[in-house]
C-alpha cells in the first residue's frame, strides 16, 4: 500500500483547531463540520451521517477498518494554549487527541482496491445515551468491520482491551419535615442515607473480589439537590454505577432497587416516598488480545521504540457498545494521552506523543491490509 503522510504541522494544526471548537454532549455540529470538511480535503469522502457523527471513508473496498472517536468533550472549558510541546484544551486527551489522530493516519494511507478505512467521530460518548456509537453498531447492515480501534487516551506505547460497564441511578425522595433541634432526620439527611445505603451495597458485592478495581462495583455521587415542599422536603440524587465483566445489570437494578425501598420503610416516616429510574445501562467488555489486530499494534509501537503494554479501565467508552454488537471483530483501544487528565481543569496532550501515535497507527492500517 502506498502512503503519503500528511505534514506534523497540518497534523497539529488539524488537533488544536478541533480543541478550539466547544463540543459538549449534543453541541457537536460546529466540530463535526469542521472535521468533515478537514477530511474531504484531504481525500476522504466524508459528510455528517443521520445522527450527526463526523464520518470519513478512504477507499472503495468491501472489507473495512473502523476507527472509532468521539468528537463531544466532557462540558467545560479549559483554554486552549501552547506551553512548550503541551497543548492544553478540552479534549486534548478525551478524546478529540485520539480521533484527530485517527483521521491524520486515515488521510495519509492509500489503501488496496479490496479495503476501506472509516473514521467516525461520534456524538454523545460523554453522555449516557452513546448516540453516535449505536448509530454506528447498529447502521452496518453488510456486515461487520473486519478491525475496529476505538479512540481513547491509552498513552502511544499502550493497548487497552477492557472497559467497565456502566449505569446511571436516579433517586426522588419526599420526605416530612422534622424540628432541626429534635432527634428525626430531615430530608436532606434522608437523602445523605440513601447515597450511604448505595455505599454499602456495593461494599457487599465488592466482598472477596480482590483481583483489581476492574473486577470490582464502584459508585460516584454525581449531585444532591433539595428543595421545601410545605411540610415535606424534596431531594433528587443522582448516582453513576461502574460494573465488572460478571455484573448482571438486570439483577443490580432489581436487588439495588428493592434494597432502597426497604430502606424508606424502615423509617416509618409518614407521607415518604421514593422513586427509582435507571438509565443508559450498559455492560463492560473486554477484547481479545490474541488478534492480527493487537500484533499489528504491538509491531507498529516496537517499531516506533516502545515496549507496548496492556491495560483495562476503570472507566467506559464506545467500546462496550460496539464490542457487544460484533463479538468475533477483532478490537482494541487506543490513543495518545493521559487518560488521569480526563475531565479535569489542566487537560493537555504532549504533542510528540500525538505524533507518534500517528505514526503507529499508519504503520498498523498498512499492516491490516497488505
Amino acid at each position: 500500500m502506498a502512503s503519503s503522510p500528511i505534514a506534523e504541522a497540518d497534523a497539529i494544526q488539524l488537533l488544536e483547531t478541533l480543541v478550539a471548537i466547544p463540543s459538549p454532549p449534543r453541541q457537536e455540529r460546529d466540530a463535526v463540520r469542521f472535521l468533515v470538511d478537514w477530511m474531504a480535503g484531504r481525500g476522504l469522502a466524508a459528510a455528517p451521517d443521520d445522527v450527526g457523527n463526523a464520518v470519513g471513508i478512504h477507499g472503495v473496498g468491501p472489507r473495512e477498518i473502523l476507527l472509532l472517536g468521539h468528537i463531544d468533550t466532557f462540558p467545560g472549558s479549559v483554554p486552549v494554549r501552547r506551553e512548550g510541546g503541551l497543548l492544553y484544551g478540552r479534549g486534548t486527551v478525551d478524546a478529540k487527541g485520539p480521533l484527530c489522530a485517527f483521521a491524520a493516519a486515515a488521510a495519509s494511507v492509500l489503501p488496496p482496491s479490496e479495503w476501506r478505512i472509516t473514521v467516525v467521530g461520534a456524538v454523545e460518548e460523554e453522555s449516557v445515551t452513546s448516540r453516535g456509537a449505536r448509530h454506528i453498531a447498529a447502521s452496518r447492515g453488510n456486515g461487520p468491520p473486519a478491525a475496529v480501534i476505538v479512540g481513547e487516551p491509552s498513552r502511544w506505547d499502550r493497548i487497552t482491551l477492557g472497559y467497565r460497564g456502566s449505569v446511571e441511578l436516579r433517586l426522588g425522595l419526599r420526605a416530612p419535615f422534622a424540628h432541626s433541634a429534635g432527634p428525626a432526620p430531615l430530608p436532606a439527611e434522608r437523602a445523605v442515607e440513601l447515597w450511604q445505603a448505595v455505599q454499602d451495597f456495593v461494599a457487599d458485592l465488592n466482598q472477596g473480589r480482590d483481583d483489581g478495581e476492574f473486577y470490582r462495583f464502584a459508585a460516584a455521587l454525581r449531585s444532591i439537590r433539595t428543595r421545601d415542599v410545605g411540610a415535606f422536603g424534596e431531594a433528587s440524587v443522582h448516582i453513576g454505577l461502574r460494573l465488572p465483566p460478571d455484573a448482571s445489570l438486570s439483577r443490580l437494578r432489581r436487588e439495588l432497587s428493592g434494597a432502597l425501598r426497604n430502606r424508606v420503610q424502615s423509617w416509618q416516616a409518614p407521607g415518604a416516598a421514593l422513586g427509582v429510574r435507571f438509565s443508559g445501562g450498559q455492560e463492560a467488555w473486554r477484547a481479545s488480545k490474541s488478534t492480527p489486530l493487537v500484533r499489528a499494534l504491538m509491531q507498529s509501537i516496537r517499531a516506533e521504540g516502545g515496549d507496548p503494554r496492556f491495560v483495562v479501565k476503570t472507566g467506559t467508552a464506545d467500546l462496550t457498545i460496539v464490542g457487544p454488537a460484533w463479538p468475533s471483530t477483532p478490537m482494541a483501544v487506543y490513543g495518545p494521552g493521559d487518560g488521569a487528565l480526563d475531565h479535569t481543569p489542566d487537560e493537555y496532550v504532549d504533542l510528540d506523543e500525538y505524533l507518534r501515535s500517528i505514526r503507529v497507527l499508519i504503520r498498523t492500517l498498512e499492516d491490516l491490509s497488505s
